[in-house]
């Protein structure tokens, strides 16, 4: 799924055009970004929780040369599924 489909699905289901349907989604996932790049988690009840994490420094290895090498800090993102979410996945016959 893109953001083209979401678009389309508000615009379907909702009834506004697909100009502000496309602004409403942009809306969300800026708002989404610019929450995790404050360093705050952002949770959607019944979907998951985002998480930034800091990772430290740490010794490494390039894998085709076998060279060890220095991995430098920084920060990820992690998403954790709530449970309801889980369940639902699990309960789909794939």
């Amino acid at each position: 799924m893109t953001k083209a489909d979401l678009v389309d699905i508000i615009f379907g289901k909702v009834g506004l055009s697909k100009i502000e349907s496309q602004n409403i989604i942009e809306m969300i996932f800026d708002t989404i970004k610019a929450t995790l790049v404050e360093g705050e988690s952002v949770k959607v009840s019944g979907f998951g929780t985002f998480n930034v994490k800091k990772k430290n420094a740490r010794r490494g290895r390039n894998p085709k040369t076998g060279d060890e090498l220095q991995i430098t800090p920084r920060r990820v993102i992690t998403f954790r599924a709530s449970n309801h979410f889980k369940d639902m996945i699990e309960k789909t016959d794939a």
